[in-house]
């Protein structure tokens, strides 16, 4: 029998503290090389340049500002990039010229445009006169043949050849728009020179400032001037002039030819023109008045 003393007690468990991990640097140090192979492997691939996308990028580049590029590059046993492209590649070519250079260079382009298109236009009006004084020249000489010199007066202007027909006496008695046998012979001898021509012919029937009489055929001078017009646009239709090429417009005595106080001016603003217009541009015609100036200060 064992007693109390003699009773063996069982071990007691013995407590340790709580283990510690003195390997966990070992993980953050794998992660930072894992994370430094990554940067390398990414500053590797950054290293290596695609030559075909840096050759397009540089024709590109050398498309678009007008201008070589030039990339200077360390040599490398793989070639350089530039090996793709066809020449010299400036990048310094891409940077923006300086404002004042560029603004200087348009305005010196804009000159020389402006004075190119000035000498074409003045070629052009050059032509155009010309062409409408050989007309002037032609329509003369058949009044002449036809024994009518004196019959019509010539002009050129901004609109083109002008043939003033005077009215009174050769064309159309007082206050009639009959024609006289002498303005119907008058007629047919421009009609085939006109005929000829290009260019549109626009009729226009003038009157002098005297008033038409009261109770007579016609209520005003417009009535008058219009028939009168129509009344030669009908003739030179009758001779072969084409219809389509010819319009009439009446002005009274609105654009009278000479001054009311002009001693002619009653037979000179009592009138027919037929004016040839001219076929080149508004601003060729502007120039056809100096041009006419100048050739009738040269002609003797």
């Amino acid at each position: 029998m064992s007693t109390g003393h003699g009773r063996r007690r069982g071990k007691k468990h013995e407590e340790h503290e709580e283990h510690e991990n003195h390997e966990r640097w070992l993980v953050s140090a794998f992660d930072m090389m894992t994370l430094l192979f990554v940067l390398f492997v990414v500053l590797f691939a950054m290293s290596q340049v695609d030559k075909d996308k840096f050759a397009a990028l540089a024709k590109g580049l050398s498309a678009a500002f007008g201008g070589p590029i030039t990339v200077q590059t360390s040599p490398s046993p793989e070639g350089s990039v530039l090996d793709g492209l066809t020449g010299a590649i400036d990048i310094a070519s891409a940077i923006p010229p300086d404002p004042t250079v560029a603004e200087a260079e348009v305005d010196a382009a804009a000159a020389v445009a402006a004075a190119e298109r000035a000498q074409r236009v003045a070629g052009e009006a050059r032509s155009a006169y010309d062409e409408l004084a050989a007309a002037r020249a032609k329509l003369q000489a058949a009044l002449e043949a036809a024994g009518y010199p004196d019959a019509a007066r010539f002009e050129i202007d901004e609109r083109g050849l002008v043939v003033h027909i005077v009215a009174d006496a050769v064309l159309f008695d007082a206050e009639e728009a009959a024609l006289r046998p002498e303005g119907r012979a008058i007629l047919a001898a421009v009609a085939p020179t006109l005929t000829e021509l290009p260019n549109v012919l626009r009729v226009e029937g003038h009157a002098n400032h005297l008033p038409v009489t009261r109770g007579g055929p016609w209520a005003s001078n417009w009535e008058l001037s219009a028939m009168r017009a129509t009344t030669v646009l009908r003739a030179l239709a009758g001779d072969g002039v084409p219809e389509p090429r010819m319009y009439a417009g009446a002005y009274s005595s609105t654009k009278p030819l000479v001054p009311e106080t002009d001693p002619g001016a009653l037979d000179a603003n009592r009138r027919v023109d037929v004016v040839v217009l001219s076929t080149a541009s508004a601003e060729a015609n502007a120039l056809l008045p100096g041009i006419e100036a100048t050739h009738q200060e040269a002609t003797p």
